[in-house]
């Protein structure tokens, strides 16, 4: 049964990973046991208690026509990321440490478990500063990623995404005042990989 916190999160098939995050060269095992799907709601109810809004979860693994990731997909880069909101700051953690998806998930779930114990005991700068990180990788990832380049949300349709296309065409063309080579190509590469996503995820 999907629960209210799924239904609240997005899940961005392929994965987004974040500029300047470096990936890891050697993965392992991990001690983590956990199934996909509980794996996915402790880090969602991790994000929520520390007051994080609009979670996307971006990972390699196929989604399924209702747009929920495949539980018996194990893509060989296992790498996830996870972007969110929290006190009107866009915030990103990222893990390829392991090598699952589920395992992932669940080493970014304890990680934010243990900053919101930091805040909890009574180190409150110490969590700011922590935080500081991310929120800095987050400022310089204001738009690598197709569904920010498109300015829509990353569960957009297909309609939505051409509509959105459309309307910065006229921005980003070169032939405009305000466009140019690069940034058309950008919005061209960003349109492909959202139809991409959307068409994967309805099945079309």
């Amino acid at each position: 049964m999907t629960t209210r916190k799924q239904r609240e999160s997005v899940y961005a098939y392929p994965l987004q990973w974040p500029d300047g995050w470096p990936r890891c060269k050697i993965r392992g095992d991990s001690p983590f046991k956990m199934e996909v799907n509980k794996s996915r709601r402790k880090l969602l109810d991790e994000i929520s208690m520390m007051g994080g809004k609009l979670p996307i979860i971006s990972t390699n693994a196929r989604l399924r026509t209702d747009g929920e990731p495949r539980a018996d997909d194990n893509p060989t880069d296992s790498g996830v990321a996870v972007y969110f909101e929290r006190k009107g700051k866009r915030m990103v953690f990222a893990c390829d440490k392991f090598w699952l998806v589920r395992e992932n998930l669940h080493a970014i779930a304890l990680t934010i478990e243990a900053l919101r114990g930091i805040e909890r005991w009574g180190a409150s700068e110490m969590m700011e500063r922590a935080f500081s990180g991310f929120k800095q990788l987050a400022a310089e990832n204001e738009g690598p990623s197709w569904w920010g380049v498109l300015q829509v949300r990353a569960g957009a349709t297909v309609g939505e995404i051409e509509t959105a296309y459309k309307a910065l065409v006229k921005i980003a063309h070169p032939d405009t005042d305000t466009g140019s080579d690069a940034a058309m190509i950008s919005l061209n590469t960003a349109r492909q990989q959202g139809l991409s996503v959307a068409r994967q995820r309805t099945g079309v």
